[in-house]
This record gives structure tokens, C-alpha cells and sequence, in this order.
């Protein structure tokens, strides 16, 4: 029983020094490390996207890297992608409380829905419920011409946002 005590107290303390290790990771050395775009719009609110950039390193989206079709995405690596508004808002003329939110994308074909959802401290699309989804758009991507390497968020200082993955851009308006 001694025995026994003793490793489970070893496996505890481990566990333990593992996961104190993770919180004080240093997340800029990760292969899709950490971003951030901020900006204040005309109505007042100020966006904050905070994402982790994936890069596509030869690899074909939809086929080994996501987001895959029919499959909800996490709109980025690692954790859930950020989506924060100090002040209410519309999406594309729908209404978004103020808050922070989990932003996912279900891409179907050139189809992409946007979806904000109230839990927003998540890793990945793992834990994702579609009955805490705030708000869901519907939006298409378009093509364009210089890929981009590196998944990026834009916020435009008239409130349009961009995620320019590979050679494609959804953009969607906030007000």
C-alpha cells in the first residue's frame, strides 16, 4: 500500500511540473506562434483578434491542413481564435454583444460560415458546442492572386475584417 502512495505522489508531482511547464510556455516559439490585430472602428468599438498563425509549409488546405470541408475550425492553431468587442456590434448586420467570443469557421465548398461563440477559453475546436454559438453569418471566400503563407487577420479602420489563408480571403463587416 506504501508503494502504491508513493508512486501515485510521484505521478501527482509530475503531473503537476508538466502542466505548470505548459502555463509558462513560451507560446512565441510555437511552429504557429501567437498574433494579435487591434482596431478601433468608426462606432466606437475597438476589435481584438487574437489567433495563432499556422503557416502552410507545402502542405494542401483541406487535404492535410485545415480547415477541412464540412468540419468546424478553430480559425487558426493551437487555442481557439479570440474574437473581442468592447462595445455591441453588427456582423454583417446582425447584432454581436459586447464580449469576448471562440471564432470558428465551417467552410462547405466556397460557402464559409463565421461563428462566434460564448465559449471563448478553449484549445482547438475539440470542446466546441453549436448551442453556445452567439452568432453564426453566412459568407463565400474569394480567390487571390499572392497566397499567403501564413494565416492572417486585418481589421480595416472602417471595420472590415479579413482572414487571408493560402490563396484564399473571407472578409466579413463589423459596425
Amino acid at each position: 500500500m506504501k508503494k502504491f502512495l508513493s508512486l501515485a505522489t510521484l505521478l501527482i508531482l509530475f503531473a503537476t511540473c508538466v502542466n505548470a511547464q505548459k502555463k509558462n510556455e513560451d507560446k512565441s516559439k510555437r511552429a504557429s506562434p501567437p498574433a494579435r490585430v487591434t482596431q478601433k472602428i468608426p462606432s466606437g468599438a475597438t476589435i481584438i483578434i487574437d489567433y495563432s498563425q499556422p503557416s502552410i509549409k507545402g502542405r494542401t488546405i483541406g487535404k492535410d491542413l485545415e480547415p477541412m470541408e464540412g468540419k468546424v475550425w478553430r480559425t487558426g492553431a493551437n487555442e481557439a481564435t479570440v474574437f473581442e468587442t468592447d462595445k455591441d456590434v453588427t456582423i454583417d448586420g446582425q447584432n454581436l454583444p459586447a464580449g469576448k467570443y471562440g471564432l470558428f469557421t465551417l467552410f462547405n465548398g466556397k460557402d464559409v460560415t463565421i461563428i462566434f461563440n460564448k465559449t471563448w477559453d478553449q484549445w482547438g475546436a475539440f470542446t466546441y458546442k453549436e448551442s453556445d454559438d452567439q452568432l453564426r453569418i453566412k459568407t463565400t471566400y474569394k480567390e487571390i492572386n499572392t497566397p499567403f503563407e501564413k494565416m492572417t487577420f486585418t481589421i480595416s479602420p472602417e471595420g472590415e475584417v479579413n482572414l487571408f489563408w493560402g490563396n484564399r480571403n473571407v472578409s466579413f463587416q463589423v459596425k
